[in-house]
């Protein structure tokens, strides 16, 4: 089982732009000091929810401070950006960090952004497919052209070639996040891993990765192909460890519905469609049932259940539920040293 942190960047109630970048850093420091296995940082535009709004700019920033942890995009809109410049952007951080980059994609949502990168509606509703097919082409392929009817462009070459890493690996690992059966059966097309957001309880997890089983196999993708695929999934949740569980709920039931209040009310959709809104507070509540939030054999013990009824052995989880840089980095330090020996 392999534990990492889910960096969304988050700005709280009180907070400015350079505080919650700071704090993001320095949760993945010491993720790494910590001994987990790995960073997964978000993308947003125009919302306190999460201030990054570059995945693979801020990855490359915690590669070069990093040496061991695997870095990645959780996500990487793709929509908003051309798939051949972000192949590029892939291909560089996969090769000068010796192999330590995933390339987490995802469609995003029908928000201004669309508008603003002049990507347009029809980049989320209809050409996502197509996006990620000439994107996997680029990570895949010698020379690459595109006559789709979003992207046309002539054949030219892969520059850097992902697969020319010095100890020979292969191209960087792509995971697609899925939050619907279009994009899970996507996912299990292309043969793609899935990263599994932290609104899904495990019942639901585990109806998502059967369904992915289903449609990986119907695509014609080997039994033991869909196995070494099936482990590389990943599930997204919240976590906050303390000496009672409690304390630990308290702590985020004190912070995370302002941030939620503020970040997920700030998104606006590029063509006036309704939209509804959790409540905050209630969501939050669901995030302490549904993931590692308690005592360290609490949370080792979630962590175990949701790998035995989903098969997932990977987790990207929130740790900065506090909002506080020194709280968000003991409470990493803690997940190494008290959650981790416990699942191994």
């Amino acid at each position: 089982m392999r534990v990492g942190t889910f960096v969304l960047a988050a700005q709280f109630p009180g907070q400015g732009h350079s505080e919650a970048l700071h704090r993001a850093v320095r949760s993945a420091e010491v993720a790494e000091e910590a001994g987990l296995d790995s960073v997964w940082l978000a993308e947003h535009h125009f919302v306190s929810y999460g201030v990054c709004p570059s995945a693979v700019t801020l990855a490359a920033l915690l590669l070069g401070r990093t040496r061991r942890i695997r870095v990645g995009t959780a996500v990487s809109v793709l929509p908003t950006a051309h798939p051949v410049a972000l192949g590029e952007q892939a291909s560089l951080l996969h090769i000068a960090s010796g192999g330590r980059f995933t390339l987490g994609v995802g469609r995003g949502g029908p928000w201004v952004d669309l508008e603003v990168f002049a990507a347009g509606l029809e980049a989320y509703e209809r050409h996502f497919p197509e996006s990620l097919d000439v994107l996997l082409r680029w990570l895949r392929e010698e020379r690459v052209g595109a006559d789709g009817e979003r992207h046309r462009f002539r054949e030219v070459a892969v520059v850097p070639r992902p697969d020319e890493l010095i100890d020979g690996a292969g191209a960087p690992e792509t995971v697609l996040a899925c939050t619907s059966p279009r994009s899970v059966r996507l996912a299990a097309g292309h043969g793609l891993p899935m990263l599994l957001g932290m609104h899904c309880g495990d019942e639901e997890k585990a109806e998502i990765t059967a369904l992915w089983r289903r449609e990986a196999l119907a695509a014609g993708h080997a039994p033991d192909e869909v196995a070494r695929i099936a482990e590389r999934h990943v599930s997204a949740g919240v976590a906050q460890i303390a000496d009672h569980t409690a304390d630990a709920v308290e702590t985020l039931l004190k912070a995370m519905p302002g941030w939620l209040h503020q970040g997920l009310g700030a998104h606006v959709t590029v063509d006036g469609r309704h939209r509804s809104m959790r409540d905050p507070y209630a969501y939050t509540e669901l995030l302490c049932r549904l993931h590692p939030v308690g005592t360290p054999r609490l949370a080792a013990d979630r962590l175990a259940a949701t790998s035995e009824r989903t098969g997932i052995r990977r987790f990207a989880l929130l740790a900065e539920g506090s909002g506080q840089v020194a709280a968000t980095e003991e409470n990493v330090r803690r997940l190494g040293a008290e959650v981790l020996p416990l699942l191994r």
